[in-house]
């Protein structure tokens, strides 16, 4: 008998076998789930069907480069993973070069650093002389 609007679920009835006919070997769930084996040709299918093996891929970041490169062993990557590879050697070549400030673009960032700190030199002499002024003037009017 459902209580109210709503009845209950086949889902939600569970019942539970007993610690007793657990032990008795009685109960009705099974302990332990085992998989059927397949008849047939169908074992077969499984086995040799290579659309089920999954190719294991290689990341870039996971390769072994310095034995790749140094043995000659560069036919077993990929070539995504060699394009990859010599990306992340390429972009560590710049960067190296960047902070050596021999690349254009560090020249150019290095001449604007240089432009920026004599305009901040400049702005504090500046304020310094403007401070000395105001001293000066208050030194003035005590007098």
């Amino acid at each position: 008998m459902g209580r109210g609007k709503f009845k209950g679920k086949p889902t939600g009835q569970r019942h539970f076998s007993t610690p007793e006919q657990m032990l008795a070997g009685t109960s009705t769930r099974p302990r332990t789930f085992k998989r059927q084996k397949r008849k047939g040709t169908q074992g077969i299918i499984e086995i040799e069907n290579p659309n089920l093996v999954k190719a294991k891929n290689l990341k870039a970041r996971d390769a072994d480069v310095s034995s790749c490169f140094y043995t000659g062993k560069t036919s077993e990557l990929s070539r995504r993973e060699r394009e990859e590879i010599e990306k992340q050697r390429a972009h560590e070549r710049y960067m190296r070069l960047q902070e050596q400030g021999k690349t254009e673009q560090a020249r150019k960032d290095l001449e604007r650093l240089s432009l920026i700190r004599q305009q901040r030199e400049e702005a504090a002499k500046k304020r310094e002389e403007e401070k000395a002024a105001k001293e000066q003037k208050k030194s003035e009017t005590r007098k």
